[in-house]
């Protein structure tokens, strides 16, 4: 396809120079034989009454000589070869003392026609067939032919080298996007000499190692998620069946029970996480925006929370202001619902978790949960929102979740068009930052999907 591309642009290049030297021949044929005429013409004005009726006699008596002359006396008929071609009018201005330079036609005949005056209303013409004047366009037609056809030669030999220069590159890139469609992410190129190709084989490798890394990712992360449903799973089928069995006394039943919820719980979280952030990355997730009161939202949520905190000798400190943001606000609690059930997770006894809102900016409303927790390092803090990313590096150092929370958050922040950050606090703890717009005066925004 190149080859022919190239070809076809070669073709059209050489076919518009012949056209454009072609129609150009005959312009300059009919220029120079119009020069030569009128330097013809200038010169015999220019002679002798002698030599004048000399020139025009010697002339006249000449056949196919080319040019055709003629003297205008002040009196009588004009005398000479041209008198049979020159029109009247041609005649009546040279004797007016005009110098002439036009085209006339005679018997379907076209003629250059040149007059000057020689003083005392007499002159000299000079006329000459316009097919006369085709020799330069036969001097030069068969050289400009070879010309070209040399050139169109050349312009095809480069478009052939062009073409498999720039076609094997191509090939091995089709062939390695192929193989990577299939699977192979090992894709390896040698670099092209052409920079653009080599820049498209660059990116190839690029996306290859991006996906290997992220199917890698996956993979771990759902063998982590299989592996800790298996858990839930293994003690609800060992005690349906010693149920099943008789095994179990009458009066483990409550014991038993509670391990069969607690359990089931654990389950429902997994199952719910997961089947949440397929919606998120699918695209018809609906957010519901409208302005809401941040500052209401986070004292609920606290309120919510503060039972379970107690229980963990944790204490839940609300620090608000009177803000707005421009969100959805079942989808707001959910987001802070979940980070204190993270803080709630990681912070030791006789510690404060600090949920706090406040103006941000002119823009923006800011939501924060503060922990006093084990805190993360500066690269957990650039990586806290990847999915199970936290999870499989401190699954045997403390408590943690299905790895699937904040990657959650994170997903419904942007769909709501604001910013999550993670940063590590002094001595200790971490602290999760959400920026949010605030309301803008005019109608309701449609919904976000």
């Amino acid at each position: 396809m190149i080859l022919i591309a190239t070809l076809v642009v070669a073709i059209i290049a050489v076919g518009g120079t012949a056209i454009a030297a072609l129609s150009l021949i005959p312009t300059a044929d009919a220029a120079d034989a119009e020069a030569a005429l009128a330097a013809q013409i200038d010169r015999l004005a220019a002679a002798s009454p002698a030599a004048r009726d000399a020139l025009v006699e010697g002339l006249s008596g000449v056949s196919d000589a080319g040019a055709l002359v003629a003297e205008i006396p002040a009196t009588g008929a004009v005398i000479g070869s041209a008198a049979a071609v020159v029109p009247a009018r041609v005649i009546a201005d040279v004797r007016a003392g005009l110098s002439v330079s036009t085209e006339v036609r005679r018997d379907g005949v076209s003629y250059l026609v040149e007059g000057r005056p020689t003083g005392s209303g007499a002159g000299v013409v000079a006329a000459q067939d316009v097919r006369s004047a085709r020799s330069l366009g036969t001097r030069v037609l068969w050289p400009l032919v070879a010309a070209l056809a040399i050139g169109f030669a050349a312009a095809a030999l480069v478009a052939v080298v062009a073409a498999r220069r720039l076609s094997r590159p191509l090939t091995r890139v089709a062939t390695a996007a192929r193989a990577l469609a299939a699977g192979d992410r090992e894709v390896r190129l040698v670099a092209s000499g052409v920079a653009e190709v080599a820049e498209v084989e660059t990116a190839l490798e690029t996306l290859a190692a991006a996906l290997s890394r992220s199917e890698r990712r996956q993979r771990e992360f759902l063998l982590s998620i299989s592996h800790e449903m298996r858990t839930p799973l293994t003690a609800i089928r060992g005690y349906a069946e010693a149920l099943a069995d008789g095994l179990v006394s009458p009066d483990r039943s409550h014991e038993i029970g509670d391990v069969l919820r607690t359990e089931t719980a654990r389950l429902t979280a997994f199952t719910s996480d997961l089947l949440a952030l397929a919606r998120l990355e699918a695209d018809d997730f609906p957010i519901h925006p409208s302005s809401i009161d941040i500052a209401e939202i986070a004292a609920d949520a606290a309120r919510a929370w503060r039972a379970t905190a107690d229980a963990a000798q944790v204490t839940v400190e609300l620090d608000v202001a009177p803000t707005r943001a421009y969100a959805d606000g079942h989808r707001l609690r959910q987001i802070i619902d979940g980070l204190l059930e993270n803080a709630l997770r990681v912070s030791p006894p006789q510690t404060t978790i600090t949920l706090r809102t406040r103006q941000h900016g002119p823009s923006e409303v800011l939501v924060e949960v503060a922990d006093g927790g084990p805190g993360l390092t500066a690269d957990d803090a650039a990586h806290a929102f990847d999915r199970g990313l936290l999870r499989e590096r401190y699954r045997d150092v403390r408590a943690v979740g299905s790895g699937l929370g904040l990657s959650i958050a994170a997903r419904l922040v942007q769909r709501m068009g604001g910013q999550i950050v993670a940063c590590p606090r002094e001595p200790n703890g971490t602290s999760f930052a959400v920026t949010l717009p605030v309301p803008v005066a005019g109608p309701s925004a449609p919904p976000l999907v």
